[in-house]
């Protein structure tokens, strides 16, 4: 299914799509409100994007560094070519350890690899910890956002879910009574489970140690009483120096959720004592991507969401409508670089406005990766005909000035004597969730060459 399919399933509700709009750009808000307390953002950008371009362009070199040193701290490190042989490693390790109960943390690359209907389906029982991955894998659904995994979903219907499941109230959608009963849900699979396994958003070359952040303590928990400690870490997720971990923290958090930092940013050199860790690098296409000039810089995500949270688009239409793990600007790059044919009409779930280019802490350059996109998706036959030709429609107009002139000054005469239903009807698509601006009575160039005229020519207003 295309985006525009997908995503019209999602706007038919309008009430979900206006609330989930508003709270998204309210996250949108915090991260702002954070960015200007910091005199040092933008060099801390800058700083952050020189260390991924530095990274990205030495990757193989930083890899076997981490691999040498976190072998060194006693920790095991697995490669994976792709989704299918990272599966089969951690389901060898668990399946050798004997595991039948798991518990996970926060991580889209097991997302990205469907790791879990994968060990379910080898009669294991894994949970999701993270509150709002938990929710959405209780209504075997994918998480629609990166780091708000659950935020297309109600207090109401949270409610439900949590009566069905666990017995609540029925009714009751108090935010603090349902966090409590998932709270003691979830301390029970803690207690009860043979192995942790968390991702990773940061680890360090130079000590062969990784970093998880979380705001609920789930990764400490989750990894705190199993002996087994599985980190499942897209190749990408590498930085050089401990010294540089700083920059990203102060970054992540500010652009992901408006915090200063995380609540926890937990700290993993080697395993616990008694215990045995166990890191798995997953390629799964990187290595395509480290070979792309127009591409490259879009491994320097740190997955902090906030392309998603600013996206006209993606606060409008929902993250499952891009049927992808990584939805938003960020996803409609990395998902055609996977599979062009099957998501072609992502690059162009997009206004190009540039907003997620302002707000990445990496400074990737979203937009224009997403145009080069609709470039090569278009030589490559991928765009669909209707498309292709009101394309071919609009260049014939917008090379002929005069035409254009001509179908502006027509559209502003008979468009406001029409009766409404013919441009409001099942017919048309477009007048389903918009309306159109009232028309100006002249044309920009009309008032153009009236201020012309009197300023003497030169465009500057002189009439005070």
């Amino acid at each position: 299914m295309d985006h525009p399919t997908a995503a019209a399933k999602f706007v038919a509700n309008d009430t979900r799509a206006h609330w989930h709009d508003k709270a998204l750009w309210f996250v949108r808000e915090k991260r702002d409100r954070m960015a200007h307390g910091l005199p040092e953002w933008e060099i801390l950008r800058e700083t952050a994007a020189a260390i991924k371009s530095h990274t990205i362009t030495h990757l193989a070199d930083l890899l076997e560094q981490f691999e040498e040193n976190a072998t060194k701290l006693g920790a095991t490190v697995h490669w994976a070519r792709d989704g299918a042989e990272h599966n089969e490693i951690v389901h060898g390790l668990l399946r050798d350890h004997g595991v039948k109960k798991v518990v996970k943390s926060k991580s889209m690359l097991t997302e990205e690899c469907h790791l879990n209907p994968f060990l379910e389906r080898h009669g294991m029982e894994i949970t999701d910890t993270d509150l709002g991955e938990w929710l959405v894998q209780l209504r075997q659904e994918a998480p629609s956002h990166i780091v708000l995994p659950a935020i297309h979903i109600s207090k109401e219907e949270v409610g439900e879910l949590f009566h069905d499941v666990l017995g609540t109230e029925a009714g009751n959608s108090d935010p603090q009574y349902l966090a409590e009963a998932a709270r003691h849900a979830l301390r029970q699979r803690f207690v009860e489970a043979d192995a942790g396994l968390t991702g990773v958003n940061f680890a360090i070359a130079e000590t062969g140690g990784i970093v998880v952040c979380t705001n609920e303590g789930n990764a400490d928990l989750g990894t705190s009483l199993p002996k087994l400690h599985i980190a499942s870490m897209g190749i990408e997720k590498i930085i050089p120096q401990a010294a540089h971990l700083g920059v990203f923290l102060r970054l992540l958090a500010r652009s992901a959720t408006g915090q200063p930092i995380t609540t926890y940013s937990s700290h993993f050199h080697g395993p616990r004592p008694g215990g045995e860790l166990h890191i798995v690098l997953v390629d799964n296409g990187r290595s395509d991507l480290i070979g792309s000039d127009e591409f490259r810089r879009s491994l320097s995500c740190i997955r902090c969401g906030a392309c998603m949270n600013t996206c006209p688009v993606y606060r409008r239409s929902g993250g499952h409508s891009y049927g992808t793990t990584v939805p938003g600007p960020i996803g409609s790059i990395l998902a055609p670089a996977q599979d062009a044919k099957a998501h072609h009409s992502l690059p162009f779930a997009c206004s190009l406005c540039g907003s997620c280019t302002d707000v990445c802490p990496v400074k990737i350059d979203l937009h224009h990766q997403l145009l080069t996109w609709r470039k090569l998706i278009a030589v490559r036959g991928l765009v669909p005909l209707s498309k292709r030709l009101s394309m071919r429609l609009a260049t014939a107009v917008f090379k002929r000035p005069w035409l254009f002139n001509l179908g502006g000054s027509i559209a502003r005469w008979v468009t406001p004597k029409l009766p409404r239903f013919l441009i409001y009807n099942p017919l048309n698509a477009w007048g389903r969730q918009r309306e159109l601006p009232e028309f100006p009575k002249e044309s920009f160039r009309q008032a153009w060459e009236k201020r012309r005229s009197s300023s003497g020519g030169d465009g500057k207003d002189t009439s005070s």
